[in-house]
This record gives structure tokens, C-alpha cells and sequence, in this order.
């Protein structure tokens, strides 16, 4: 059975920084595409950040230079390092693993990043 845990969500005022982690169980992690997507309140879901199975990294405009996105195969761990906070950085952050070329996609349960004084 898949599962992708998050955690390292909390409460940071404007200009901290947090760190969120995915532990991925069940899957081949170092073949799948993984990446972070957020969803503030009254808001569509939103794609943050990617990293392939190759390493290939991709970042949302609104947090290009402030999140770093990266993935640990040996420990099945996908991170994603949040500097410089906005309060519009508030939101569910979600992690997703994708297997390319197929319709395997599953996506964690979400952890809350509000960013607050």
C-alpha cells in the first residue's frame, strides 16, 4: 500500500523558515517523478515545486530563489526547504509521486504552513 506522510508544517512568522518532508512507503521512490503542490483557503490547488527521478528540478514562479525542493532515495524522503516566508505562502502543502508513463499518482494527506505575525 502507497503512502506519503508529510510533516514540518507550523506556524512562522513572515520571513521565517520551515522545512517539510514527505516519507514515501510502498513505492519505488528513486523511480518516481515527486513534488510539492499548497492550497490556500478558497483557492485551487497549486503546483510549488517538482523534482524528477532524474534530479530535474521545477519551481512556481511566486517561489523561485526562496524554496529549494530536493529528494533523499536512501531514506524515501522527499523535502522541501522554505525560506524568506509570505503571509500569501499560507496554505495545505501536499506531496505527490507520479511513475512517468503511467497512471500511478498518488498524493499525501497535506500538512498546514501558516505564515503569520
Amino acid at each position: 500500500q502507497v503512502q506519503l506522510v508529510e510533516s514540518g508544517g507550523g506556524l512562522v512568522q513572515p520571513g521565517g523558515s520551515l522545512r517539510l518532508s514527505c516519507a514515501a512507503r510502498g513505492v519505488m521512490f528513486s523511480f518516481y517523478d515527486m513534488g510539492w503542490y499548497r492550497q490556500a483557503p478558497g483557492k485551487q490547488r497549486e503546483l510549488v515545486a517538482t523534482v524528477t527521478s532524474g534530479l530535474r528540478t521545477d519551481y512556481a514562479d511566486s517561489v523561485k530563489g526562496r524554496f529549494t525542493i530536493s529528494r533523499n532515495s536512501a531514506q524515501n524522503t522527499l523535502y522541501l526547504q522554505m525560506n524568506s516566508l509570505k503571509p500569501e505562502d499560507t496554505a495545505i502543502y501536499y506531496c505527490q509521486a507520479t511513475l512517468p508513463g503511467t497512471n500511478h499518482d498518488y498524493w499525501g494527506h497535506g500538512t498546514q504552513v501558516n505564515v503569520s505575525s
